[in-house]
């Protein structure tokens, strides 16, 4: 009997500490469920306030995009900073502070401004910079550029031959016939693209089932963009054509590139006349014809932006001394201007080169007599092309080239971050990095 009450005690005390043991046990899980529990409200605190900052830093770069907007300018030198709490009133969940830091004109291209854009956000004692690099927006960053895709109320169409790999903008709409290539973004500012399928229009709900024409989209189609409104004079290349190292000429002119750096230019006006007159590249790289057509053909050693009044006319090749696709640390860059009509002599050869971005600002890049003379070979641009309406440069039936051109634009890169001088701006900024 004493043995078995002994026994039953022990198991008593066994099953207490079992208990105590268990109790104790539980309490430790507790604790660390709560300090898993704790942590993990820290570490959702510590997310959320971090998401804040970002947002936080983040509207402090549109601030500085709407800032520089606004000014009638690209300002230049020393920008006062811009410091905002959010909400602008009632108890503040934060703030950013902006700096912004000219960087200057990219070489031999002074109209193009350059800006870093750094936003500091901050919550409690959370810091996040987010930074941006911004630069005056500029047509010659386009490979194709147009307000209107249709010459003298004709649709003009991009057929199977015709291949563009850079942006292409136009404040119409595309028109489409067979496969053509598109390599860079594509942005109409109407929200449809025509077909050439019996009129047929494609908006963006069936952009990849046309009837049968079968264009190659690779990048960004942005149908309903916003319209980016065309200058119709070249302004800023007029006034730096009078200032120092400018060159103005008046009436009708000549001018050859020569591979050394040099030009030949022709003009009547001049007392004596210039024939052939042998001659440096402007200084600035500004050359401009008043009331007269401008002829122009060569090799390009350099940077130069060209315009008249008129026409520029193009009866060979115009080509860079250094290309950029073999050599890329090339700068030779050309601007061609025109205030009426960029144009193809009927002379030209049946395979023509241009190197340079072209800009017709009062109506069209063609080809003169486009409909006669048969069919030719490629007309290679390597820049790009701005024109108030599209000219034609060749004709097609069904998928038989009648006369002129086929087309091969290829986009010279370069021209986003430097182009040439003294071209149009577009009164907007482009992003060309983004870092925090």
């Amino acid at each position: 009997m004493g043995n078995f009450t002994r026994l039953m005690i022990n198991k008593k005390g066994a099953a207490l500490i079992t208990v105590y043991m268990v109790v104790a046990v539980l309490m430790a899980f507790g604790g660390f469920v709560i300090d898993v529990s704790n942590s993990q409200n820290k570490t959702a605190s510590t997310f959320k306030r971090q998401a804040q900052v970002i947002n936080i830093a983040e509207a402090g770069l549109d601030r500085g995009l709407v800032w520089l907007r606004t000014q009638s300018s690209p300002p230049i030198g020393s920008i006062p900073n811009i410091n905002q709490n959010l909400p602008p009133t009632g108890t503040s969940i934060g703030s950013y502070t902006v700096v912004f830091t000219d960087l200057g004109s990219p070489g031999g291209a002074p109209s193009i401004r350059r800006y870093r854009v750094r936003s500091t956000g901050t919550v409690g004692s959370v810091s996040q910079v987010v930074t941006n690099y911004l630069q005056v927006d500029n047509y010659a960053r386009y490979i194709w550029f147009t307000d209107s895709e249709s010459y003298q109320g004709t649709n003009v169409w991009f057929w199977d031959q015709d291949h563009l790999n850079g942006p292409t903008h136009t404040n119409g709409h595309f028109n489409i016939k067979g496969d053509p290539i598109f390599g860079g973004e594509v942005r109409s500012v109407d929200d449809y693209i025509r077909y050439f399928n019996n009129g047929v229009n494609i908006n963006s709900s069936n952009l990849s089932n046309p009837p049968h024409d079968l264009p190659d989209f690779q990048d960004t189609v942005t149908l309903g963009s916003d319209s980016i409104n065309m200058p119709t004079q070249a302004l800023s290349l007029r006034a730096a054509s009078t200032a120092s190292g400018g060159l103005r000429l008046t009436g009708n002119t000549t001018v050859v590139l020569n591979s050394n750096g040099t030009m030949n230019v022709t003009n009547n006006n001049q007392s004596p006349k210039w024939n052939n007159k042998n001659m440096a590249l402007p200084a600035n790289g500004a050359l401009f014809v008043n009331s007269g057509d401008l002829t122009i053909s060569g090799v390009l050693n350099g940077r130069l932006t060209v315009g008249a009044s008129r026409d520029i006319i193009v009866p060979s090749n115009i080509i860079y001394a250094n290309d950029p696709r073999i050599n890329p640390a090339s700068t030779d860059t050309l601007g061609l201007i025109a205030e009426s009509d960029v144009m193809i002599s009927r002379s030209a050869p049946t395979n023509l080169e241009i190197d340079g971005s072209i800009m017709a600002l009062n109506t069209s890049f063609m080809l003169d007599e486009w409909w006669t003379n048969g069919a030719r070979g490629t007309l290679s641009v390597f820049g790009g092309i701005i024109q108030k309406q599209r000219g034609p440069v060749g004709t097609f039936s069904g998928t038989t080239k009648v006369s002129g051109y086929s087309k091969n634009y290829n986009y010279d890169a370069r021209l986003l971050s430097s182009p040439p001088p003294f071209v149009p701006t577009t009164g907007d900024y482009i992003t060309l990095s983004w870092e925090n």
